[in-house]
């Protein structure tokens, strides 16, 4: 059976370092810092949502965002009470009457979206907390930052929804690069002035996600999402933070292999002599050895540099009973082979902890808090 250990100490240390940095510029005219919007998506980038969300409420956090309905009815049903802001508008009229029952803000990302919502809370006697998305430059959701009479039309024509935040979201913010981040900041500015000249409230102001929180510094505005930097995995590195999950698991095979023999799909590694290895049942399915694909999100060239990296496992490495264990062949969805020749000492059925990605773990494998 296969657990993930997770470090309540390294993980409070990364909540107190993001929590520090949030109040890096001062606070606003107001006496107020930055907010901190802790981003649970995904079992909470594979922490566990539930216990996640509640950890980080004992540490004094009390805004969250999820992306679907399903993540914001399983906080409310856990006892959840604080902000719940769900980052995807919602097209069901049934999902969004069950939605304003358990008091979640709503995303409105569209005229179609607004109406639909401003029609039930008409009929339901309501007044629904909402934040705007305005789409800079991501393709996805929101209206178009070139149309912010759209905006205003919506906001006039649907009076019974309380506006409480409009955000944004970078695509690459990760970049060393920052000239397309900060295009993406004044697009979305320049919306915000359209609503500030026709005195719009538009209450939290948030574009940044942790890479850009991390990166800089000066576009954190009134509000920042944070997700992936709990975790202390961010892509260009972790800024201090501590990684945060390791895989409890036991070795399931020990055998020694003859040279010439191959090991893997692919047959992509042949041993160079005679081979002592261990099998782990551990793979791609657990968040292991995926690193690599990560590169997508930079440069072409780099792209195909990390999926050359994958299929051959260059430098992947296990650390196992304190010493740092080779991986051989490609690593399989369920399985990994390690080269342990020389070492005597590690046996069959042997308890390991190997370091993961935790978003890719299977919701199906226990989360331990300790």
């Amino acid at each position: 059976m296969k657990t993930l250990l997770i470090s309540k100490k390294d993980l409070s240390y990364n909540v107190e370092k993001i929590k520090q940095m949030v109040r890096r510029n001062g606070p606003d005219d107001q006496g107020n810092y930055v907010k901190i919007i802790a981003v649970v998506k995904g079992n909470a980038y594979g922490l566990g949502l539930v216990e996640f969300t509640k950890f980080l409420s004992q540490k004094g956090i009390d805004f969250f965002a999820v992306a679907s309905p399903e993540e914001a009815i399983e906080l409310r049903k856990a006892g959840i009470e604080a902000e719940i802001l769900l980052l995807s508008p919602v097209c069901l009229q049934t999902e969004i009457e069950t939605l304003l029952e358990n008091n979640i803000i709503l995303t409105i990302s569209s005229k179609e979206s607004a109406e639909m919502l401003e029609q039930i809370a008409v009929k339901k006697e309501l007044q629904p907390k909402v934040h705007l998305k305005i789409d800079t430059g991501f393709g996805r959701y929101g209206f178009l930052y070139q149309k912010p009479e759209e905006v205003l039309s919506t906001i006039k024509e649907c009076p019974h929804l309380e506006i409480q935040g409009v955000f944004s979201h970078f695509s690459e913010s990760f970049s060393q690069k920052p000239k397309w981040t900060e295009e993406q900041l004044n697009r979305f500015l320049s919306v915000i002035e359209v609503l500030k000249l026709n005195e719009i409230s538009y209450g939290m102001l948030h574009i940044s996600n942790s890479s850009a929180f991390l990166r800089y510094p000066t576009m954190d505005l009134n509000a920042v999402r944070i997700g992936s930097a709990f975790t202390g995995r961010t892509i260009g590195g972790n800024f201090g933070l501590k990684k945060i999950g390791k895989l409890k698991t036991n070795i399931s095979e020990i055998k020694n292999l003859p040279k010439g023999y191959n090991i893997g799909y692919g047959n992509t590694y042949q041993t160079k002599k005679e081979t002592k290895i261990a099998v782990l049942p551990i793979g791609h399915s657990d968040g292991f050895g995926i690193d690599g694909i990560e590169q997508k999100f930079k440069m072409i060239s780099k792209i195909k540099m990390g999926i050359k990296n994958i299929i051959r496992n260059q430098n992947t490495k296990v650390e196992m009973d304190g010493k740092i264990y080779s991986v051989l062949g490609q690593i399989g969805m369920y399985h990994t082979v390690i080269d342990i020749t020389g070492n005597e000492n590690l046996k069959v059925g042997q308890e390991v902890e190997i370091e993961v990605r935790t978003v890719y773990i299977d919701n199906r494998i226990e989360r331990q808090y300790r």
